[in-house]
């Protein structure tokens, strides 16, 4: 009615009031009655925005690479962004120009320029692994132009979410690294087996060494038992020649032993027939008739047998002679008791 309208906004919108050139009204989240035919009403969003982006880029090799990624960031400065862009609203709210698209592009387009000179610095295949560090150029390249500081906004980080190569490239990329795998692949392969024929040879040697070490220790048990056999052959030997030492010591005193002994039974027989012949050298010269008549023998037989004995000596001296009957009787009988 009559031009005064209303307009709200909310807290994440800066907003400047000018009337007839000046700012009558400025601040986040305002709400006022204005007049429209002398108002000019700008609304500049505070909250931080997610900026996609792509763009492409040549490497050192002239291979084109593609890099895609977002910036994130925030108007620090709503003022300053006022005075370079048109964020102008109309009696609706709606924006009068598109400058937000500008501000984007104007960002992206200082991002490629802190990004060009590394990548023409580096080779395609590095490009491709760089992604950490073409994060640390824009965002050192962005917050070092001169061109955002004049645009009052604040850069809060960078992420690179692809760097790719043209289709062709990438899939010449793709055969060499699949080669390359593969070749890889084969190595392992070629070093499992030869791993696997390593461990073989060490196990067998192993198995040789502990064969070697066990025949060894069987040759110094034979050693020991042929050295333990010999010593008991030698002690044996040893005992034996002692033994027969001790049987020749034995039979050396026996012989001694009998050889004294005989000595001493010749001694005692000489002894004995030096004193037999020495007793009986007075009889030797003496008639035996005396020697017997000496032995005074009471036996009447044994006269009457010398007196026969002497009879028969004399036979050629006697020309008969007469025994009586009962003579001879007694002799007989006499000499049946004696068989008796």
């Amino acid at each position: 009615m009559f031009g005064i309208k209303h307009i709200k906004f909310d807290s994440m919108t800066y907003v400047l009031h000018y009337k007839n050139g000046n700012v009558k009204k400025e601040g986040r989240g305002l709400s006022f009655f204005y007049f429209a035919p002398s108002s000019s009403i700008v609304a500049i969003p505070m909250g931080s925005n997610d900026l996609p982006f792509i763009f492409n880029e040549s490497t050192n090799d002239y291979q084109t690479i593609s890099i895609q990624g977002q910036i994130s960031y925030k108007i620090s400065n709503p003022k300053t962004l006022a005075d370079t862009l048109d964020f102008t609203v109309n009696d609706n709210g709606l924006y009068k120009k598109n400058d937000i698209e500008k501000l984007n592009q104007r960002i992206i387009n200082e991002a490629q320029t802190a990004t060009s000179s590394f990548i023409h610095g580096i080779k395609l295949k590095d490009a491709i692994r760089s992604a950490k560090s073409i994060e640390e150029q824009i965002l050192e390249g962005l917050k070092s132009s001169a061109a955002i500081g004049m645009l009052g906004i604040e850069i809060l980080g960078a992420n690179i979410l692809a760097i790719t190569a043209t289709p062709d490239m990438a899939r010449a990329l793709e055969t060499e690294t699949r080669e390359k795998l593969q070749q890889e692949a084969d190595q392992a392969v070629y070093e499992r087996r030869n791993f696997a024929v390593e461990q073989e040879r060490k196990i067998r040697e192993s198995e040789l060494n502990t064969e070697i070490a066990v025949e060894e220790k069987n040759k110094q048990i034979a050693e020991k038992q042929m050295e333990t056999k010999i010593q008991n052959a030698d002690n044996q030997r040893k005992l034996r020649e002692m033994q027969v030492e001790a049987d020749i010591s034995v039979e050396n005193q026996k012989k001694l032993l009998i050889e004294q002994k005989t000595a001493n039974e010749r001694a005692i027989a000489e002894t004995q027939g030096y004193v037999i012949e020495a007793t009986l050298k007075p009889y030797k010269e003496m008639d035996w008739k005396m020697i017997t008549a000496l032995s005074n023998n009471p036996d009447p037989k044994f006269n009457i047998a010398l007196a026969f004995r002497q009879l028969a000596e004399n036979a050629d001296k006697i020309g008969n002679l007469n025994i009586s009957p009962e003579l001879l009787d007694s002799l007989l009988s006499g000499h049946k008791e004696t068989k008796k």
